[in-house]
């Protein structure tokens, strides 16, 4: 396989809707289940993976150890390969189960993006976890597609350190319950295929 040309790429799956997500919760370590609307979008983002993935299967599955992530990926239909603890979501800290609003009347103008982090972890903290993901998934593309199926917050900081822009540059990229986003190449160059694709059929 040339260097220019891996065979795979690198699809992120981020779990499907929880009560939490719909409400705007930030929902780090909190092991939290899926709604019936987010089950319902689990078992039909098989039709948006299989817009994107090749048709061989999947070199590797790796998941997020939460509940959600799993269920995810079992409704898709994918089978994990490994549970991999560096594919939680970005841990919030003290802004665990907050929504922004909450924080922000203790930190006005607060984002996860710009801080600060009191408690949880820093973007340099996610952007460690991002590159060794990203490093390992790299290295296992001749084989086929690698899929990692995680959270909003941390799939897309892998996104951003895919392109070459720090964690941060995550605020610029779409990820929402059961999207889709693939990171592929333009000759040897990582670049964005698909961003924030999502089932193409509603609710069962």
């Amino acid at each position: 396989m040339s260097d220019d040309a891996p065979r795979g790429r690198i699809l992120l799956l981020r779990h499907g809707e929880t009560e939490w997500s719909r409400t705007g919760r930030h929902t780090g370590r909190t092991d939290i289940g899926l709604t019936d609307d987010g089950r319902d979008a689990a078992c039909a983002v098989r039709d948006a993976l299989a817009l994107v993935r090749h048709a061989a299967p999947p070199a590797r599955v790796l998941c997020s150890p939460r509940t959600r992530a799993r269920d995810t990926a079992a409704l898709a239909g994918l089978t994990v390969d490994a549970i991999d603890d560096r594919l939680a979501e970005w841990d919030y800290g003290d802004a665990e189960g907050r929504t922004t609003p909450q924080i922000r009347e203790t930190l006005p103008g607060w984002t996860i993006w710009d801080g600060p982090w009191p408690g949880g972890e820093t973007p340099d903290d996610v952007c460690r976890r991002a590159d060794a993901v990203l490093a390992e998934a790299r290295a296992l593309l001749d084989g086929g597609d690698v899929v990692l199926v995680g959270h909003g917050h941390f799939s897309r900081v892998l996104t951003a350190r895919w392109i070459g822009l720090p964690a941060t540059g995550g605020v610029h990229v779409a990820m929402d319950p059961a999207g889709v986003t693939v990171l592929g190449f333009e000759r040897g160059v990582p670049r964005l295929d698909h961003v924030n694709q999502r089932p193409t059929r509603g609710p069962r």
